[in-house]
């Protein structure tokens, strides 16, 4: 990789994934690609190029790749699963329409293309506990039905037409830099400003909903990991099961006490939220991924609690607790 195209390069994956690129790759050019609803600001904006391109206008894909002799595609443009469960017709268009203007693009001129999947593209009949790489997808969202069709149309372009296309099904991912967007496994994120603003968290997900969760600096390693593996050895392309940790409500508020001992959660459950975490599984196998092109996280629940309570303090201005354990 040497000159990257983000698509999405503002939501949550993207602005931390950018920053990741241009110190990994100095030399290239890493565009922000952004809708003029959430242009970029400050850092994001100031440290490289950055360029209006709507994932459902092909056009403007290819220019960009055009003007900055892009090699590598990002697509990282979505709805979560939340939200499109309120906005399927636009969770379809920019998930699958979106994806096959990219992947017509990078056909055309060249491009390898990532394009995330998730844990949302399982169902209620995929076995939920260390689920298979290789299983039954049978999602009950349209956020999961997008995942399972880009997981497909990419393959389908990487045998049919020599596209380099890879993925990986990201479980949740927690992140003190930017804020969640309508995931249903946000409050793995909410969780922990409630805890250093010294609030009730009031939890959507019932005691037991266990979900696979990882630290965004472990998902950014993986995108970029997963794009520099040798294509010899992948016996999988899209899309690789990655894990790092599984937990349920309790589980992670007992974590956050151990730290800041006053914490309090109550619970308010969210019906839709649940209806979806029930439907996903409770925690991955990723052996795939390990032999394939060598994935392991570096964090786990405990270093992962550590590192989001010292982050947040310092972002919210708020005086570094003294950690308890």
């Amino acid at each position: 990789m040497k000159n990257i195209l983000v698509i999405g390069g503002t939501g949550q994956i993207g602005s931390e994934l950018i920053m990741k690129l241009r110190a990994l790759y100095p030399q290239g050019t890493v565009v922000c690609g952004y809708i003029p609803a959430a242009p970029p600001k400050g850092i994001l904006l100031e440290s490289g190029p950055a360029e209006v391109v709507d994932i459902t206008d092909p056009q403007q894909i290819a220019a960009v790749v055009d003007k900055y002799k892009i090699d590598t595609i990002y697509n990282l443009a979505a709805l979560l699963s939340a939200v499109a469960e309120a906005k399927p017709q636009l969770a379809w268009a920019i998930g699958v329409g979106g994806l096959y203007n990219t992947l017509e693009v990078a056909r055309e001129k060249g491009c390898a293309v990532f394009t995330p999947s998730s844990i949302g593209s399982f169902g209620p009949s995929t076995p939920h506990v260390k689920t298979p790489q290789d299983t039954i997808q049978r999602p009950e969202t349209i956020y999961g039905v997008t995942k399972v069709s880009g997981e497909l149309l990419s393959d389908y372009y990487a045998k049919r037409f020599g596209v380099d296309t890879r993925s990986v099904r990201f479980p949740g991912l927690i992140s003190y830099t930017t804020l969640p967007g309508g995931g249903t496994t946000d409050y793995a994120v909410d969780i922990y400003y409630s805890a250093v603003k010294n609030e009730t968290f009031k939890c959507p997900l019932k005691p037991g909903t266990f979900m696979d969760m990882m630290y965004m600096p472990d998902a950014l390693r993986a995108a970029v990991e997963i794009m520099e593996a040798d294509p010899t050895k992948l016996v999988h392309r899209n899309s690789f099961n990655i894990a790092s940790m599984s937990f349920d409500p309790e589980i992670i508020a007992a974590k956050i006490r151990e730290y800041i001992p006053g914490f309090k959660m109550e619970y308010e459950l969210d019906p839709l939220r649940q209806a979806i975490a029930d439907s996903w599984p409770d925690s991955l196998d990723d052996t795939c991924a390990r032999e394939e092109w060598g994935w392991r996280p570096e964090f786990d629940l405990d270093a992962m609690t550590r590192d989001m309570i010292t982050n947040l303090c310092e972002k919210l201005q708020i005086p570094v607790l003294k950690l308890e354990k």
